[in-house]
């Protein structure tokens, strides 16, 4: 595990968390902010991946299911004409 969290980020308070809906939705948040939402086979998946494990893992797991989402709202370089 320490080659996957170099920087160490993970193990810190909470980072990611995760709320589960009634109607098996599951939302993902990333310091307090929704980064994504799972629904049907992807949510079962999801809640199947990180069920048992400690926090640390669960943390790695939501890490990989959202993917670099910070970089969604920038421009691809071309401009529109």
């Amino acid at each position: 595990m320490n080659n996957i969290d170099k920087r160490n980020r993970l193990s810190e308070d909470e980072v990611f968390t995760y709320k589960i809906m009634k109607d098996k939705k599951v939302f993902i948040y990333w310091k307090g902010k929704q980064v994504s939402i799972l629904t049907g086979k992807a949510s079962d998946k999801f809640l199947k991946s990180i069920d048992g494990k400690d926090h640390l893992e669960t943390q790695l797991v939501m890490a990989k299911l959202t993917g670099n989402f910070k970089r969604g709202n920038e421009k691809d370089g071309k401009s529109a004409k």
